[in-house]
């Protein structure tokens, strides 16, 4: 998953990702496949009508279960928080009593004279009032929307799960108004028109519970563009609320994008058909306020501003995308027990988040210079700013124990450096693969490997995987590996830019005032409290250091504007907005004592490290820096 936190045009990057295997009990296992539906003609109240038919059990109690946990996101969403209104029939239609055990789960005694389940679910979107960090919505491409005009089904937001029958086979039938188009990697087994031909049937077939988490849909008035991609249908589905984008005019940048994902990524071949859902939030109260994006198998929900110029969502598609298209090759190929035997409401956490989120952010951005869609400079600058975001966060933070205790403090506030860190270490390692083996070998070789020995059916054991990469390549790997990744030394990226011909110059550059150089945020966010303080990358900022600011210092108010998690996005941005020679005024908290900031905006900058080829560099290491970038 990539997740962006939206600032009007900008964004500060976050992430995350999944796969499943699950064993039935005998006792419990149904002989027919658990039949589901949803009617989007009967919508009440921005709610879905929902029925459940398992089939006949045998057992004398059964548990059922909305998911707490979506594989890869690595944050609680409870989904049983949107079901309402539970009911169970029994044969002959009358009403039978469940027990809600917690949020997510329901009980039914007498369980052989169950039925059906019914109830109606609501929808996340309408329930966003943050930025989607740290707050208690699901993120927002994990989501659910229910408006007259558009459904984004991620169906593990309607469809549940009895206990240890996941492996179940099920059917879904979705009903809605026949002008609908819908668009689904899922099985389509039938369609069936209402004798008026206003309203639509379509039948799905799914073989377990994780296909239902796997395949999302889109229905309502989407924008659809398919094309081939060598053997690959790509299928790219827009939801532009005011119809500023289409899928026609992102036609092609997907296109590039995914013909040069296929030659940077040769002959792992994973699936022939691709979806791509596109919803372009409006930032209205009712649209979703987490941008980024969420992986599948074969395809990927996607959430980014409508407000977006056509290039500028054209690259953010570029590097969100390209992400989840990654994913193709770890979790999805290459993962552990941990992720192959998911629990939806108790999940235990891999310790290689490293290699799931940041070796996948490496190649997002990796393969774009490599294919010509970046100069190498432009690389370089991404690389410098990972490696100074990064380093606001701890970077001495031991990355298996983080990943393996991701859901507490203070690793979840941490999670953001897989995307940063994460990707660096990927990069290191593939420096020192084509070291060693002479620029025949890299990062990108070794995953293939991986995806060889194991593939989507066969996990890897967690805790000895390190040890088997450092088998299958160099000590030098190992060593890193250990003392970087499973220890928490942290990464000398000078030793590595050095292998390459690469150092690093100094300058000063204008920034804004929200900005300390590039994308580096000057504000903390409390998602606990709605605090939003002054961090310390601000201390960076010219302007801010100018002002006597403090580390800590609670923005209160923004020119008599509250600031808080209801308010960030519109307050930070108008900040964006702000020009030298404006008047301003900060209230802010210290220690418990109000301060007020006050004066006039001067020029405000930031001292920024690049990165620059060497022009000393030796021809062993110019040899390297091509192997690196192109090889």
């Amino acid at each position: 998953m990539k997740n962006y936190i939206a600032i009007l045009g900008l964004s500060v990057v976050f992430i995350s990702c999944g796969s499943v295997k699950s064993k039935a009990n005998n006792d419990l296992a149904l002989e027919t496949p658990i039949k589901t539906s949803l009617d989007l003609t009967k919508v009440v109240n921005d709610r879905v009508p929902v029925t459940i038919d398992p089939g006949r059990f045998t057992a004398e109690s059964v548990t059922y279960r909305m998911p707490r946990i979506i594989q890869g996101t690595y944050t609680v969403s409870d989904f049983g928080k949107y079901i309402e209104d539970m009911k169970a029939l029994d044969y002959e239609g009358n009403t039978m009593e469940v027990n809600q055990i917690d949020v997510n789960t329901w009980t039914i005694s007498d369980a052989t004279k169950l039925d059906k389940l019914i109830y109606y679910v609501n929808d996340t979107f309408d329930t966003e009032t943050s930025i989607g960090i740290g707050g208690e919505n699901p993120f927002s491409p994990a989501g659910t929307n229910i408006e007259e005009d558009n459904y984004v089904l991620n169906l593990h937001g309607f469809i549940g799960y009895f206990d240890m029958l996941k492996a179940n086979q099920y059917t879904l039938e979705v009903t809605a108004p026949s002008n609908f188009i819908k668009t689904s990697a899922l099985e389509e087994i039938a369609v069936k028109n209402s004798e008026d031909g206003t309203v639509m049937t379509s039948s799905y077939f799914a073989p377990r519970y994780f296909d239902i988490t796997d395949n999302p849909m889109m229905y309502g008035k989407v924008d659809v563009e398919e094309f081939m991609v060598g053997d690959i249908k790509v299928v790219l589905s827009v939801y532009s609320p005011n119809k500023i984008h289409t899928a026609a005019s992102q036609k092609e940048t997907v296109y590039k994008m995914m013909q040069a994902q296929k030659v940077y990524l040769g002959d792992i071949n994973s699936t022939t058909r691709y979806d791509i859902y596109l919803y372009l939030s409006d930032g209205s109260d009712d649209a979703p306020k987490g941008m980024g994006a969420l992986e599948h198998h074969t395809s990927t929900v996607v959430v980014l501003p409508e407000s977006s110029s056509k290039m500028d969502l054209a690259k953010s598609i570029t590097d969100v995308v390209a992400h989840e298209f990654f994913h193709i090759v770890t979790p999805l190929s290459v993962h552990s027990e941990d992720v192959h035997y998911f629990d939806y409401n108790t999940p235990t956490f891999s310790k290689h988040l490293w290699m799931y989120e940041g070796v996948t952010e490496y190649f997002a951005q990796h393969f774009q210079v490599h294919q010509g869609l970046v100069s190498s400079n432009e690389f370089y600058n991404t690389i410098k700013g990972k490696i100074a975001a990064s380093k606001n966060l701890d970077d001495t933070m031991s990355f298996t124990h983080m990943s393996e205790n991701v859901l507490e403090q203070p690793y979840a506030a941490n999670y953001y450096n897989v995307y940063l860190k994460g990707a660096l270490i990927g990069m290191c390692i593939d420096i020192l693969m084509r070291e060693e083996s002479n620029g025949t070998r890299s990062i990108l070789s070794l995953m293939k490997e991986l995806s060889l020995k194991y593939g989507k059916n066969k996990p890897f054991n967690d805790d000895e995987i390190i040890e088997e990469i450092t088998g299958m390549t160099y000590p030098s790997v190992g060593e890193f590996l250990n003392t970087h990744v499973i220890n928490s030394a942290p990464i000398i990226y000078e030793d590595f830019f050095k292998k390459v011909g690469l150092k690093q110059v100094e300058s000063t550059e204008a920034t804004n005032y929200i900005f300390a150089g590039g994308q580096n945020f000057i504000f903390d966010v409390n998602g606990t409290t709605g605090d939003v303080a002054f961090s310390p990358t601000a201390l960076k900022n010219s302007f801010w250091a100018s002002q006597g600011i403090k580390v800590g210092d609670v923005i209160k108010k923004v020119n008599g504007a509250p600031l808080n998690l209801q308010s960030l996005q519109q307050v930070i941005g108008g900040m964006f907005l702000w020009q030298k020679g404006q008047k301003y005024d900060l209230e802010l908290e210290r220690d418990g004592e109000i301060i007020q900031l006050k004066g006039t905006l001067e020029v405000a900058e930031a001292v920024i490290k690049s990165l620059e080829e060497d022009e000393n560099a030796t021809e062993a290491q110019k040899a390297l820096r091509a192997a690196w970038l192109k090889g």
